[in-house]
């Protein structure tokens, strides 16, 4: 299981070491390591007669190549991702196939040898756990509550949600059938967010973004728990190229200015570098402000090969991939038994970027360079005017000869 490591006031204190400090220093990659600088990004959701508006494909235009980023709620949420190496790629979906009982063809980026890399992520279910029966050690963190199936939401048309001036859009759904009325008041939603150029957003975790990424805020908002503390995670399917089930990879970083006291950073890997990556830092927050004070601790659990019929099915995935036997899925979870959590103000959200190449790399924020300068400055200063008075005491006394 991967975590963010001890926890006080919310938030994962998890300190790095000096040797770990002066090799991140030596070593911090520069800002500019990205694929493509700019790109000219554009916002679609196609359409069919009397199908719910419920699919939004972005098209990211570089230089020489283009990602192609097909959301759809049409099953659970889902997206795939494809890049090519032409500027002139484009989707093609037929509707008629892609509706059917058998998708397969249904949906496709043209030319196809154009394709370099191809993947999809699938939140097939939304997680509840009751934390009462939990402990510091517990895996899950506490007793199961049947999860909700994502299959089983309906959806807002997502034209009611696109705003083309900031490249995003947000898929809104609660349960088709709740029968206990714990999404009376509630929503699920999911937020996507494109960019056409680098960055951080406004609120914490603001995660480093480029051209080559778009970016996912999940947040669940006055949905009625289960019990008094519940905590909450989602289950995430994946699927790709290959038949290897893709790795979580944990960064660390000696800068926490953008995340306070995260020091943090995950990142899902498809294959060697550079290909396609989600990457997140694990924490969440209890309150739409996030803050120190409604931070909490997230957990991924190691990615493990699923059979398909164990899963809530994506008609976009079979009808780009092809029907699939296998899939590789994990869980991440929000929150402890203690501390900050949904019960608070009955909010949670959690962001993650999604991307091709090179995964952003932090450097080193001006805050923290000028801590270093200031600390290692004034040592430095010490020791060089220490050393100008030895050698100038040196050089007086050379000059010194007896009298005979």
């Amino acid at each position: 299981m991967y975590s963010c490591g001890a926890l006080r006031r919310g938030w994962g204190h998890c300190a790095p070491s000096p040797i770990l400090f002066f090799s991140l220093l030596l070593s911090a990659a520069p800002f500019g390591l990205l694929g493509e600088e700019t790109r000219q990004v554009s916002l679609e959701v196609p359409t069919w007669p009397d199908v719910p508006q419920n699919l939004l494909h972005i098209r990211a235009v570089g230089t020489n190549s283009t990602l192609h980023y097909v959301w759809s709620t049409l099953g659970p949420p889902t997206v795939v991702l494809v890049a090519t190496n032409t500027p002139h790629s484009v989707l093609s979906i037929n509707w008629t196939r892609l509706l059917s009982p058998e998708p397969d063809g249904g949906l496709m980026i043209l030319p196809k040898d154009s394709i370099q890399f191809s993947s999809a992520l699938i939140f097939t279910r939304l997680l509840e756990f009751d934390s009462a029966t939990s402990d510091a050690a517990a895996k899950p963190p506490g007793k199961p509550y049947p999860p909700y199936s994502l299959a089983e939401f309906s959806w807002n048309n997502i034209t009611d949600s696109l705003y083309p001036a900031t490249l995003s859009a947000t898929f809104q759904g609660h349960p088709k059938g709740d029968p206990t009325g714990a999404f009376a008041n509630g929503s699920l939603a999911f937020r996507v967010q494109a960019f056409a150029r680098s960055g951080r957003p406004d609120q914490p975790p603001r995660l480093l973004h480029t051209a080559d990424t778009c970016q996912l805020e999940v947040a669940l908002v006055g949905a009625s728990p289960r019990g008094n503390h519940s905590l909450f995670g989602i289950e995430v399917a994946t699927v790709g190229q290959s038949p290897d089930c893709p790795m979580i990879q944990e960064q660390h970083s000696i800068d926490d200015e953008y995340a306070p006291t995260v020091f943090q950073l995950y990142q899902l890997l498809w294959g060697s570098l550079p290909s396609g990556f989600a990457q997140w830092r694990p924490v969440a927050f209890s309150q739409e402000k996030a803050g120190r004070e409604s931070a909490l601790s997230c957990q991924a659990f190691p990615l493990h090969p699923t059979v398909a019929h164990s899963l809530p099915q994506s008609p976009v995935v079979q009808a780009f991939f092809g029907l699939q036997e296998k899939y590789c899925t994990f869980n991440l979870t929000f929150g402890a038994s203690t501390g900050p959590g949904y019960w608070d103000q009955h909010y949670l959200s959690w962001s993650m970027l999604l991307g091709v190449g090179l995964p952003p790399v932090d450097a080193l924020s001006p805050l923290i360079l000028g801590i270093m300068t200031v600390a290692l400055g004034i040592p430095g200063l010490m020791l060089l005017g220490a050393g100008l008075t030895l050698i100038l005491r040196c050089k007086h006394a050379s000059e010194y000869q007896s009298i005979n």
